[in-house]
């Protein structure tokens, strides 16, 4: 259920913030005056996981609610069922009143709501008119001469693509998940690394070995990953795989975050461990060269 108390004045941003990329970014801090509160309206889930043609996650919950707190909004997170049969009038009237007292509002240029996406922007504007409520519409953001959408943004992440990734994230495509024991094959190649799992509903990059950095307790290291599922070992379950240069202590347990740089190969298979073990090396040489050239920055 939607409950919320009743504030001076609020702002609302409007919108599927499903992965916060530049063109979000550009909704969510639309509002340069002070409000008592500013809301970003979240849905629990991008629709339902129930179903197979779901999108990808590209963004993990925690790391979610850093970046909005970090861009100044509050995340409201609601389920879209408790919404999705409510006309434009009562979706306004109801939430965006009566819930959150909004004062100002923004969204997209393409922003839909309402029973069946009924209601556009120019359906907005007249209810925002009527209310006394200003609206801001944000125009697209473009990249490559197209405008930026968490689509986009997913396929690139499969392909590997971090250049792009990141120029229509604003920031390097990452995750968190908790660092599990794997079969400590690492160790005895002489790189060992941090296990970490992908869950069902987030975006798997494309498979192979990137430049990566990595953020354990707020200290940024150089790091190589690779992600994939070991065929030189015989393993079928996708995972992440990362060696952090100049850390070796024990994060098992814990969530550090993995930032993917740029990608330096496809997963291979290897005629031998030995094989293996030399290309990591080479590897790991290749990402210390290029993330000698990155600034750092993680929103």
């Amino acid at each position: 259920m939607i409950t919320e108390q009743q504030f001076e004045g609020s702002f609302v941003a409007l919108g599927t913030f499903d992965g916060l990329h530049i063109g979000h970014k550009a909704v969510i801090t639309a509002e340069k005056s002070q409000y008592e509160r500013k809301i970003a309206l979240m849905f629990r889930k991008h629709l339902s996981h129930e179903h197979k043609d779901t999108p990808c996650t590209l963004i993990t919950p925690q790391y979610e609610r850093e970046i909005l707190f970090s861009w100044g909004v509050e995340p409201v997170y609601v389920d879209f069922d408790e919404i999705c049969d409510m006309s434009p009038q009562e979706f306004v009237d109801k939430v965006l009143v009566d819930k959150f007292n909004a004062k100002s509002i923004a969204c997209g240029f393409n922003y839909r709501f309402g029973k069946g996406a009924c209601g556009d922007v120019q359906t907005l504007m007249a209810l925002c008119l009527e209310r006394e409520i200003k609206l801001t519409v944000v125009d697209k953001i473009e990249y490559n001469d197209e405008p930026v959408s968490s689509t986009r943004i997913r396929e690139a992440v499969s392909r590997g693509d971090m250049k792009s990734v990141r120029a229509m994230l604003g920031r390097c495509f990452s995750y968190d998940f908790e660092v599990l024991h794997g079969d400590e094959r690492g160790r005895v190649l002489g790189s060992p690394t941090i296990n970490q799992f992908f869950t069902p509903d987030f975006q798997v990059p494309g498979f192979g070995v990137y430049a990566s950095f990595t953020d354990v307790d707020g200290k940024i290291y150089p790091s190589v990953t690779n992600v994939g599922i070991r065929p030189t070992i015989g393993n079928s379950e996708k995972r992440s795989e990362t060696n952090i240069i100049g850390f070796n202590g024990d994060l098992y347990g814990q969530y550090p975050r993995v930032f993917l740089v740029e990608k330096i190969r496809g997963e291979m298979n290897f005629g031998s461990l030995d094989e293996l073990k030399n290309r990591i090396f080479a590897d790991k040489e290749t990402a210390l060269t290029i993330l000698k050239g990155e600034n750092f920055c993680e929103f």
